[in-house]
């Protein structure tokens, strides 16, 4: 069982918009990651990466949405575990993100858990 050191909520009126828990080798994002959210995932992701070592897991299985600026939050916690000597491993992409993945052509440099099969991806 993993201890938590990082658990995060930002809350808007209508409740929960975006949260991340989890440790410094796994992390469960969900809710929105977008402008609103950003600066504080990137805060969380940044600590995760700075205190520990070997993979950093990302679980994406609960992220309802991203957008440009909670995609450059992932970029940049991609950038940063390189730095350290680490790797970012997303886990459980949701399909319409993996779409964004391979449009933008990141799904080639960032780490995907079991890959992205691009033929597979429903058209949108």
């Amino acid at each position: 069982m993993h201890s938590t050191v990082t658990e995060y909520a930002n809350r808007t009126q209508r409740g929960a918009h975006m949260y991340i828990r989890g440790d410094h080798a796994e992390l469960v994002v969900g809710g929105r990651l977008d402008v609103r959210s950003a600066a504080d995932a990137r805060t969380a992701l940044h600590s995760a990466v700075d205190t520990g070592v070997g993979d950093l897991v990302l679980d994406l299985s609960e992220l309802d949405s991203w957008d440009a600026t909670g995609l450059g939050v992932i970029m940049g916690a991609h950038r940063r575990a390189g730095r350290c000597g680490r790797r970012l491993v997303l886990r459980g992409v949701p399909p319409q993100m993996q779409r964004l993945l391979v449009a933008t052509r990141l799904h080639r440099i960032l780490a995907i858990e079991g890959g992205i099969g691009v033929e597979s991806l429903p058209r949108v």
